[in-house]
């Protein structure tokens, strides 16, 4: 019959070739208070791989948080969902059940500069990370930048499959920035490759009928229109700025 001792050596290797570190950290330890509380094989079994669960979920959600590149300050916990209508704050609560990338739908948020529009996309990315998804947050004008030098270096197709892995891809401040013909040549081969195949979250301060302004051209911004809001959520967001509304509020208490 084994020892202890030669039980926790020959255990080492075995638990480092299933890469199960949780376990041989605390499979001890279990095992005393299984003893001690007359736990059955089955119970205790139970209780090591539920704590190697729950480490693994835990690890990949702050892998998919670092990778996202969501501010961290931008949740549901720092949002006044109390400043939104009702309707608002029902769509809100729909998409945080994450269906919505199920059926490669977008969500479209238009407003103001200043109503919320950045920080509720971000929650709602924060909470689809906490159920596993891969979300990418980028600003429109940046993320218009890496695609032309990808572009430029012959890496388009490769940027965009790499684009493609996450469910969803968050770009902030479309138009914001006015951009060249070119640049928006780039926008419009990823919203055309993501058409579909993947969800979209966008915000925005100028409505459609002034999307020629950025798209350039009738023709590519009635395509990119129509590509985004075939399937399509959108939040309108007509909303006092947040921003001026806590400026007066904290200039009134001083």
């Amino acid at each position: 019959m084994l020892t202890q001792s030669k039980i926790k050596e020959e255990l080492k290797p075995v638990f480092k070739q299933l890469r199960t570190p949780t376990i041989m950290h605390c499979y001890e330890e279990e095992a005393n208070r299984a003893r001690s509380e007359s736990w059955t094989y089955e119970a205790y079994l139970h209780q090591v791989l539920s704590l190697e669960s729950e480490t693994r979920t835990t690890n990949r959600i702050v892998g998919l948080l670092k990778a996202s590149r969501l501010p961290l300050e931008k949740t549901l916990d720092t949002f006044d969902l109390n400043r939104l209508p009702l309707k608002l704050r029902q769509q809100v609560k729909v998409l945080t059940d994450g269906s919505f990338l199920d059926r490669r739908e977008n969500v479209l948020a238009f407003g103001n500069p200043g109503s919320g529009k950045t920080h509720l996309v971000c929650a709602i990315g924060h909470e689809l990370i906490n159920q596993g998804r891969k979300v990418l947050f980028k600003s429109c004008n940046m993320l218009v930048q890496e695609l032309l030098i990808a572009k430029r270096d012959l890496l388009l197709k490769k940027f965009l499959k790499r684009l493609s892995a996450y469910d969803v891809l968050i770009i902030d401040d479309l138009g914001y920035v006015q951009q060249s013909r070119e640049e928006m040549e780039v926008l419009f081969t990823l919203l055309a490759q993501r058409y579909e195949r993947g969800s979209i979250m966008l915000t925005s301060n100028l409505p459609f009928s002034k999307w020629e302004q950025i798209f350039k051209d009738p023709m590519t911004t009635a395509a990119a229109i129509d590509r985004l809001v075939h399937h399509s959520l959108i939040l309108e967001m007509n909303l006092k700025s947040y921003r001026l509304e806590a400026a007066k509020k904290q200039k009134t208490q001083e």
